[in-house]
């Protein structure tokens, strides 16, 4: 771990900028591919496509205590595309919910850290995710009752095209929409690829926007860019800029981002990243660490 890098997280429980959560989330990625070819299991693909997103959160947006987890006015997050846990591991552990070192236990037989997460066993985790088309159903619920404890907490629902693929999806955004369930966000980490396909090949959702809107949603206008903090802070702004809700936010990512054989590749959403692969993508990983460590 660089100086710069453990001066970062020692001081984790204050708002990082862009050009800080732009190195914290290249520094993650690393840990992401490098315990991913250890293990030889796991998601490489939508877990790096969602590095920035929820390396910002974590360490900027969510109003959580680390030292007690399950503080009643925390902010929930779920990770409705629970396959991507491989992120959510490892922010965790950075944020300081469990220890760093933990992350190399990752889907070992009789871990807590197995492949999906399990809201029973790790500190942080707000709901047991891998079954696509959940997560925005269970959010809806944690939302609802905010408002009915009268409770200020927000609620995030990250997703994918795999959890909007699902038709429960649209029922609970149907009575989302209904209830105007106030501090309720859905973020879409939009990559456009899926394990089999493409978006386009396995279940097209464009227009996605219209979509949402017609669905009852505020969704944003001004396109961001889900792998740039910069452009994650300014959809941050825009959900602090009315009260209108339910809100959503499309993020433009790329699957598989920042290492070149496998960006937007359907083949890398689970692929094995053997020696051979690691040797290249890691190379590429810290040459990116380390440019985005320059400007910190």
């Amino acid at each position: 771990m660089s100086d710069k890098l453990q001066k970062l997280l020692s001081d984790k429980n204050r708002k990082m900028n862009a050009e800080e959560l732009a190195f914290l989330a290249a520094s993650f990625r690393e840990t992401m591919f490098s315990v991913l070819h250890e293990r030889g299991t796991g998601h490489w693909g939508g877990a790096s496509s969602a590095a920035e997103l929820v390396t910002a959160l974590y360490f900027n947006r969510l109003n959580i205590k680390t030292d007690d987890p399950n503080w009643e006015d925390r902010d929930r997050f779920i990770l409705s595309k629970g396959h991507a846990s491989v992120n959510l591991y490892t922010i965790l552990s950075n944020r300081g919910f469990f220890p760093a070192e933990d992350i190399h236990q990752f889907r070992v037989l009789g871990s807590y850290l197995q492949g999906h997460p399990a809201m029973l066993k790790i500190p942080g985790v707000d709901m047991s995710t891998g079954a696509l088309g959940h997560g925005i159903s269970v959010g809806l619920g944690m939302a609802e009752a905010a408002k009915l404890s009268g409770k200020n907490y927000c609620t995030y629902v990250l997703t994918g095209e795999g959890c909007l693929n699902e038709g429960s999806s649209w029922e609970a955004l149907m009575c989302a929409a209904k209830y105007k369930t106030k501090n309720l966000v859905l973020l879409i980490d939009y990559n456009k690829v899926q394990l089999d396909g493409t978006e386009d090949q396995i279940m097209p959702l464009h227009p996605l926007k219209e979509k949402l809107e017609s669905f009852g949603w505020l969704v944003n206008d001004e396109a961001y860019n889900g792998n740039c903090t910069k452009d994650i802070l300014k959809s941050f702004d825009w959900l602090d800029s009315n009260d209108v809700w339910p809100k959503a936010i499309i993020y433009d990512t790329t699957k598989g981002a920042n290492v070149s054989f496998s960006e937007g590749k359907n083949t890398w959403h689970g692929a094995v990243i053997d020696d051979e692969h690691y040797e290249i993508g890691i190379k590429e990983l810290k040459e990116d660490t380390a440019k985005k460590e320059a400007l910190v």
